[in-house]
């Protein structure tokens, strides 16, 4: 199903957009290794990653203009099994002296994060090669 928005505006547009989500992307991730060596006293209160749902956004007019990009539709929780720990001197353990870790795995939030770093300069280079270019076209009259 086509998600059409007739707010898609043009490049400048597209590309904000896209930085947008892609710094939600860094802000659940910063939220995720900031949680990574929590643990709780129950597995329902274990801290779980969460990870931003990304939405294509077509323009109005896409058939001729070609404009799509991405909105965050929503950030979910990922249904990841917190570890279960024997620490009975933990302030948090359990009647059994059980604690429940984080369910963060932060090898994988590294490379989620250096990939949304990645998406966020490819961007920034849209934006700075359009601007040469518009800067060009502008010389060109003089």
């Amino acid at each position: 199903m086509m998600n059409q928005s007739s707010q898609v505006k043009n490049i400048f547009d597209i590309a904000q957009r896209a930085m947008n989500a892609q710094m939600t992307r860094m802000n659940t991730i910063a939220s995720n290794l900031a949680n990574a060596n929590t643990v709780a006293s129950s597995e329902e209160e274990a801290f779980r990653p969460m990870r931003p749902v990304f939405e294509t956004k077509f323009s109005a007019n896409f058939n001729k203009d070609g404009l799509a990009t991405t909105d965050v539709a929503k950030i979910v929780g990922l249904e990841r099994r917190a570890e279960q720990k024997y620490d009975p001197d933990h302030p948090k353990a359990d009647e059994q002296g059980f604690v429940y870790a984080s369910a963060v795995l932060p090898e994988e939030e590294m490379v989620d994060m250096l990939e949304a770093s990645r998406q966020y300069q490819n961007n920034v280079e849209v934006v700075t090669t359009l601007r040469a270019l518009m800067v060009r076209t502008l010389s060109m009259g003089k």
